[in-house]
C-alpha cells in the first residue's frame, strides 16, 4: 500500500479562540429539543436561526458539515413547520429539526460527492431511504456530513471538502468514515445524525470525538436505492448521538422492514424508545446486572495496539462490575488471521468491485486516491471461488460467535487500535513497531462484529476534563473506546446496556 502525507488536501483553519459553549437552544440533545419544539418554548425558525449562527460561527474551523443548504430557504422550510404546528399538525418527533446525512447519502436537491471529485458537482435528485425517514419524522436537511473519498478509510479527508478536524483537538484525525458527524455532534452543530459503518465508520469516529455510534445488526436499516440487494452484508447505516438514548430514539425511526431491501428485519423500530427513555433512575434495574461481559482486549496481542492504549481500556471494562456486570477475558475461539484474509477479500468484492468501470477510464482512474485504487484493481484478481471460499469462512466464524454467546452475553473490544493520529497523516503505517500492511490493517478490531453481522456501540473512553470547550490547558490526545457487541438482532440489548453505562458516567 502506498502510505503519503496529505500535501494536496486542504485543512481548514484551526479555531484562532476556544470553542465557544452551545447555546440554549443547541445545548439540547434531539430528544430534549423535540419536546421543547412541540412544548412551543422555542419555534422551529428560533431552532433553526440557532444552529445556522452556530455552524457559521464553529464549522469553519473543523469542516464537520458540508454541501449546505441556503439559508433563507432553510428557514422558509422552519417557517412552514411552525406554521403546521400552529395547525395543531407534527410531522414527528424530528419535527422541525435539523439534520445533515452524510456524504454518502443522496438527500433530494443537495450535493453528494461521496468525497470524490469524479462526483464533485453532482446533486441528487431522490432521498435516500435513511433520509426519506428522517425527512418523514420532521427533519430538515441543512447539508451533509464530511466522509472520506467513497468511504473508504478512517480518517475523514477528501479532495473536494478536505480534512474535517478531531472535535477535541484540531490538530488530530476525526476519524471516519462517519467524521464529519461525529464532530459535528461533539461541537453542537446538529443535535442527532446518521452514519454508515461497514468497517467501523459509526464506531471509530465516536471514540476519537467522545460521542456514540450504533452498528445495528445487519438487516436492521434497510438501504434503498442501491444497485445491489442480495449480496450486499457487510455495509449498513445507522445513528450517531451524544447518548446512547438519542442513539435509540433515531434509530426507532430508521429501522423498520422495506420490501426495497429483501433482507431487512421485521419491526418497526418502535422497541428502540424503550432504551431511549432510560435515566439515571433506572440504574438500580440496569440492564448491565448480572450480565456476563466477554472481554476479548488485544486477541492475546495478535492485535497491534499503541502502547498506553489498553490499559485506560481494561481500567473501563472493568469498571462494568460497579454495574453489576462479570467481566471475564475471554479468547476469540477463532484464528484472527482466517478472519482478517477472508475479510480482505469479501471487502473487496463488494466494496472495490463497485469502482473496477473507473479503472476502464485512465482519466477517471487517475482521479481515484491511492486506497480505493488499491481496493478497485484487488477486486479484479479474485476469483468466484475465492469470494466462495472467504463467504465460508465467515460462516464459520458465525458459528463460532454463536458458541462464545452461550458463555457471555456481551462481548467487548477496543473501538480502535489507536489514539487519535495527526489530522496530516494518511494513516497509521506502523503500531507500536509492527507495520501496517494495508490502509486499514489498524481498524482491524472492528471486523468481529461485522463480519458477524452483530450490533455493536462505540462507548467513548476519554481523559478526564476532555472537552470540545474547554477554556484552557492543552488539548487531550488519548481519546479511545471500547466496542460494547451484543447477540445476534440484539440491538435493544446493547442500546438498554450503553444507555445504563452513559448514566452510571454522567
Amino acid at each position: 500500500m502506498i502510505h503519503d502525507d496529505l500535501p494536496s488536501v486542504p485543512l481548514p483553519a484551526q479555531p484562532a479562540q476556544p470553542v465557544p459553549a452551545p447555546d440554549a437552544i443547541t445545548a439540547l440533545d434531539a430528544q430534549a429539543l423535540s419536546r421543547a419544539i412541540h412544548a412551543k418554548e422555542f419555534s422551529c425558525r428560533d431552532v433553526m436561526q440557532a444552529y445556522l449562527s452556530r455552524i457559521e460561527q464553529v464549522n469553519t474551523g473543523f469542516n464537520a458539515l458540508v454541501a449546505l443548504a441556503d439559508p433563507d430557504e432553510l428557514l422558509a422550510q422552519a417557517d412552514q413547520c411552525d406554521t403546521e404546528l400552529a395547525a395543531g399538525n407534527s410531522r414527528g418527533w424530528l419535527h422541525g429539526i435539523p439534520q445533515a446525512p452524510k456524504d454518502l447519502s443522496a438527500a433530494k436537491g443537495l450535493r453528494c460527492s461521496m468525497g470524490s471529485p469524479l462526483q464533485a458537482d453532482q446533486v441528487s435528485g431522490h432521498d435516500a431511504l435513511i433520509v426519506a425517514r428522517a425527512r418523514a419524522a420532521g427533519a430538515l436537511m441543512i447539508g451533509k456530513s464530511n466522509t472520506p473519498e467513497f468511504g473508504f478509510g478512517s480518517h475523514t479527508f477528501n479532495e473536494v471538502y478536505g480534512a474535517t478536524r478531531n472535535a477535541l483537538n484540531p490538530d488530530l484525525t476525526a476519524g471516519g468514515s462517519s467524521g464529519g458527524a461525529a464532530v459535528a455532534l461533539a461541537l453542537h452543530l446538529l443535535p442527532v445524525a446518521d452514519g454508515s459503518d461497514m468497517m467501523g465508520s459509526l464506531r471509530n469516529p465516536g471514540a476519537f470525538n467522545g460521542v456514540y455510534g450504533l452498528r445495528p445488526s445487519q438487516g436492521r436499516v434497510p438501504m434503498h436505492p442501491i444497485p445491489e440487494i442480495f449480496i450486499q452484508q457487510l455495509g449498513i447505516e445507522g445513528p450517531m448521538g451524544r447518548t446512547p438514548q438519542e442513539c435509540a430514539a433515531l434509530l426507532a425511526t430508521q429501522a423498520g422492514a422495506s420490501p426495497h431491501w429483501p433482507l431487512s428485519l421485521p419491526g418497526d423500530g418502535q422497541s428502540f424508545l424503550r432504551a431511549a427513555a432510560i435515566t439515571a433512575n433506572d440504574l438500580d434495574s440496569a440492564p448491565l446486572k448480572g450480565k456476563r461481559i466477554g472481554w476479548l482486549g488485544d486477541l492475546d496481542g495478535y492485535l497491534a495496539t499503541e502502547p498506553g492504549l489498553m490499559p485506560i481500556l481494561d481500567k473501563a471494562v472493568q469498571g462494568l462490575s460497579q454495574l453489576g456486570a462479570d467481566v471475564q477475558a475471554m479468547p476469540l475461539a477463532f484464528d484472527p488471521d482466517r478472519l482478517w484474509r477472508s475479510w480482505i477479500t469479501l471487502r473487496q468484492g463488494l466494496n472495490g468491485a463497485k469502482l473496477v468501470p473507473l479503472l476502464k477510464d485512465p482519466a477517471k482512474a487517475a482521479q481515484l486516491k491511492p486506497e480505493a485504487r488499491w481496493e478497485a484493481e484487488n477486486a479484479t484478481r479474485a476469483t468466484a471461488a475465492d469470494y466462495f471460499a472467504a463467504s465460508v469462512e465467515r460462516s464459520s466464524w458465525y458459528q463460532a460467535v454463536l458458541g462464545m454467546f452461550d458463555k457471555v452475553d456481551f462481548l467487548v473490544l477496543p473501538t480502535a487500535q489507536v489514539f487519535p493520529f495527526d489530522i496530516t497523516r494518511r494513516w497509521p503505517d506502523e503500531i507500536a513497531g509492527r507495520k501496517m500492511d494495508t490502509y486499514h490493517r489498524w481498524m482491524e478490531a472492528t471486523i468481529p462484529a461485522t463480519m458477524a453481522g452483530l450490533p455493536a456501540m462505540n462507548i467513548p473512553v476519554l481523559p478526564a476534563g476532555a472537552s470540545p470547550f474547554r477554556t484552557s490547558g492543552e488539548a487531550p490526545r488519548e481519546m479511545a473506546g471500547y466496542q460494547l457487541i451484543g447477540r445476534p438482532q440484539d440491538d435493544l440489548g446493547v442500546l438498554m446496556a450503553a444507555a445504563a453505562i452513559h448514566e452510571a458516567g454522567r
